[in-house]
């Protein structure tokens, strides 16, 4: 009975386990781990590893014991905080797979690293802190808690990018740090509102007897501002305080620049969790926050943000195909990439919906393959110019075959996971605006074009370059780190219910929420002037 209590106590604390995990290797790393000689260093990549994997294998129990016709929160953790604020941890289904793309992805990132030799135990230090800000993000149904986590984020990259950055890092890194928090400050003013008006912070699983601030209903009166009346009122001006912020997360165009000076200066393993979670946090906090919490905002915001979405993916291509370093080229295409996931969250409707959450995921997995693809070749010639390769196919004809599927992933080859994404996206927005379908569906042609363009350029051809003809193709270290990427890349383009089955039904209590509040509502105009 002791074993079954201590076992029920265990799964009681599962998100928290899973979420604090890697801080216990950060902890062994800083106060243990001494010296920086090749045998510390050694020793602190495998510490880092291993911590990585086990956080990987105990969030599986987080998998295997979900729910996914149960369309509220799990494993939910509630106790008193500092303060008289809460903590208060669950995940939806939503919410849960973003837990298992960050564990699974944080090993083969980890791996990723073990060419680097500067400061190596305070690199893996930062990595460890950073997994667990990230898991946080995820999991917290606090505002607080949230907050904590979603800002504190930013200092472990900050920290990456500025210290093992490359020679322009320290301008990458104050750019990220200043473009992301300045959008995070609305999003506070916007929280002490939601407070002040409902009196909690309780996002969902709340305590009986409170309204969680997924069902309170915020004022919609009109509300003027600046010589005009702003329709829904509070609702639309909260929405616009946390757009600010997970539009610069995500990013959305216009204030997407920061973007590719963050990839081109961050190290490999900087990049490849910077592009594969960290701007999932962007899309996620618009399906948390932005529709269930301001269905009011959404219904009069959402007709621009899928403009601006589909203007982000032709503009951001067009970009794409004029770069000359391969960093900011897979940059600009995450920025394009992300604009489907926009677009497919305020169609707000199931394909939509579904298609965005599955493009963050394949994202997360092409994107990172992409990443390590270029850090492959970086690690051997210590550059990133397109022009300085050219016919890698004759010395390494198995980094040529890996860089091949993942680019014709990002261009979104049917049988992969890019494929299926961007189709159930399309298919949302067709139903709701079939002029922003259409100009986003360019971009599926331009996406072709830059990509085959960057694997024809530096693959492809003869290979004529001195400097090249000594390269070697990848170790075995580097052939298991593409492997469970490839796997996945290919499973879920072949079989995408493994993450529909799960996402399905939460998505669908979503946007009947959504739904049923604006159908209560029924403004007379967007905007209007006030009256003398």
């Amino acid at each position: 009975m002791d074993d079954d209590l201590r076992g029920g106590q265990l799964m009681g604390n599962l998100l928290s386990l899973t979420t604090f995990f890697p801080l216990l290797g950060a902890a062994i790393l800083a106060l243990f781990l001494r010296g920086d000689d090749a045998a510390a260093q050694s020793n602190a990549k495998w510490v880092a590893l291993a911590t990585t994997v086990a956080t990987f294998i105990i969030s599986l129990f987080i998998l295997f014991g979900f729910d996914p016709q149960d369309t509220g929160f799990q494993f939910v953790e509630d106790r008193d905080w500092l303060l008289g604020l809460s903590y208060r941890m669950g995940v939806d289904g939503i919410s849960v797979l973003f837990v298992m793309l960050t564990t699974f992805l944080m090993p083969l990132t980890i791996a990723a690293c073990w060419n680097v030799t500067h400061r190596v135990k305070d690199y893996m230090i930062a990595f460890l802190v950073l997994e667990t800000l990230m898991l946080g993000v995820f999991m917290a149904l606090d505002l607080v808690l949230f907050y904590l986590f979603f800002e504190g984020g930013l200092i472990p990259m900050f920290l990456i990018i500025g210290i093992w950055g490359g020679k322009d890092r320290i301008y990458a890194s104050f750019k990220f740090f200043l473009y992301t928090f300045l959008g995070s400050v609305l999003m506070l003013v916007a929280m002490v509102v939601m407070f002040s008006q409902s009196g909690t912070t309780c996002i969902g699983a709340c305590p009986e007897g409170v309204t969680g601030l997924l069902g309170y209903n915020f004022a919609s009166e009109t509300f003027p501002l600046f010589g005009i009346q702003i329709v829904g009122g509070l609702q639309t001006m909260l929405w616009l305080a946390f757009f600010a912020s997970f539009a610069v997360k995500m990013p959305m165009w216009p204030v997407h620049t920061w973007l590719p000076d963050a990839h081109v200066q961050a190290p490999t393993a900087g990049s490849v969790v910077l592009a594969a979670i960290l701007l999932k946090m962007g899309g996620y906090g618009f399906l948390r926050f932005s529709l269930p919490m301001f269905p009011i905002g959404t219904d009069v915001m959402a007709p621009l943000v899928l403009w601006l979405s589909a203007i982000a993916i032709v503009y951001t291509s067009l970009v794409a195909l004029v770069q000359a370093d391969m960093k900011k080229l897979i940059a600009y295409s995450s920025v394009a990439h992300m604009g489907f996931v926009t677009m497919g969250i305020f169609a707000v409707n199931q394909q939509g919906i579904d298609g965005a959450i599955f493009q963050m995921l394949s994202h997360g997995f092409i994107s990172g393959a992409l990443f390590l693809c270029v850090g492959v070749i970086y690690d051997r010639m210590h550059t990133r110019e397109i022009d300085a390769y050219g016919g890698l196919v004759n010395r390494m004809p198995a980094y040529a075959l890996i860089f091949m599927l993942f680019t014709m992933a990002n261009v979104g080859l049917p049988g992969t996971s890019g494929f299926v994404g961007e189709f159930l996206t399309l298919m949302g927005v067709f139903q709701v605006n079939t002029w922003v379908a259409a100009v986003a569906a360019t971009g599926v042609i331009l996406s072709a074009a830059y990509a085959l363009w960057l694997y024809r350029r530096v693959v492809m051809g003869d290979l004529i370059k001195e400097s090249l003809k000594s390269i070697t193709d990848m170790t075995g270290r580097e052939r298991a780190i593409f492997a469970p990427l490839v796997v996945m890349t290919i499973l879920l383009g072949v079989y995408p219910s493994l993450v529909t089955d799960i996402i399905g039904p939460s998505v669908e209590n979503l946007i009947s929420n959504v739904e049923t509040a604006q159908a209560a509502y029924e403004p007379a105009t967007q905007i209007a002037e006030i009256q003398e």
